[in-house]
């Protein structure tokens, strides 16, 4: 075994050092935030917080876990990502797989079509006159259809295909499979590293997402997690909140923003590490022998 010289040492220290701090300032401020959403609303204001709560409080908690409709708009937003993610990844990975055919006609058009679309787009105004006249307004697909391809993540996954090794399709086709079963029989397997990072973009996005829902959802029980809090962040900002006591309403005031960050962090911090392992994993090795 090589040991390594000084200089590597001193590279690879370095590294460490850095990375070290890198990740302190990532988690420090998500912990506090975590503090505070256990804290008093005394230790809050008075600036005692850091990476401990301080007067252990589960005011807002309660308030939050205690009303139905929050149960409602949670299984709202599970639904909503779930329909919208998969929507945008059948289409993304269609759009992606035939632009990635160097010999298609007409690539370049479509190319400079999904482009055209990341600095120009409708208006506010126009949008909503389109999903109203279409009959989509207080459905899932008022979410879904608007925002289903993303032009980053389809020129990603279009460079990702363009990478895959030809001689493998030719072997599928030689061996008699069509377009589709080449491409959910070889090219989805060996992409399971970009479609799990697109999977991860898409949904992080829907389930963050609150104003489309604001503007297309007429119907309290329709609304995601998103606005609901937001709603929740209103009352409690602007000194109302039924069913909230004054002392009630302080505690909510001064962590309901901690709450909000962490109630809607939670679910993709717990699917991230079931995601992240395909980010580092070697998916073409050995795919194709020289």
């Amino acid at each position: 075994m090589v040991r390594p010289s000084r200089s590597q040492r001193v590279f690879h220290g370095v590294n460490g050092v850095i990375l070290t701090l890198v990740v302190v300032v990532t988690l420090y401020p998500f912990l506090n935030i975590v503090a505070r959403s256990f804290s008093g609303e005394r230790q809050i204001r008075a600036g005692e917080v850091t990476l401990w709560p301080r007067g252990f409080n589960l005011t807002t908690y309660e308030i939050v876990f205690k009303d139905a409709m929050f149960w409602r708009n949670y299984g709202n937003t599970v639904l909503y990502t779930v329909v919208a993610t998969v929507v945008a990844m059948v289409l993304t990975t269609c759009y992606a797989y035939v632009l990635s055919k160097k010999q298609l006609r007409g690539r370049g058009a479509l190319v400079g079509i999904a482009v055209f679309t990341m600095f120009f787009t409708g208006g506010l105004i126009p949008n909503y006159v389109l999903i109203t006249s279409l009959g989509l307004k207080n459905s899932v697909w008022a979410i879904a259809l608007p925002n289903a391809i993303s032009v980053f993540n389809l020129l990603v996954m279009k460079a990702f295909f363009e990478n895959l090794p030809t001689e493998l399709e030719e072997a599928a086709q030689i061996d008699g499979l069509s377009t589709y079963g080449i491409l959910l029989r070889i090219v989805l397997p060996l992409s399971k590293a970009v479609v799990a990072t697109m999977v991860l973009f898409y949904s992080v996005s829907f389930w963050n997402s609150w104003f489309s829902a604001f503007l297309y959802m007429d119907r309290t029980d329709l609304m995601p997690v998103t606005v609901y809090l937001r709603n929740l962040i209103q009352g409690a900002t602007g000194g109302s909140n039924a069913g909230a006591g004054t002392e009630q309403l302080s505690q909510v005031g001064a962590n309901i923003q901690a709450v909000t960050i962490v109630l809607t962090a939670l679910p993709i911090l717990c699917v991230y590490p079931f995601v992240q392992r395909y980010f580092v994993s070697g998916v073409m090795l050995g795919a194709v022998k020289g």
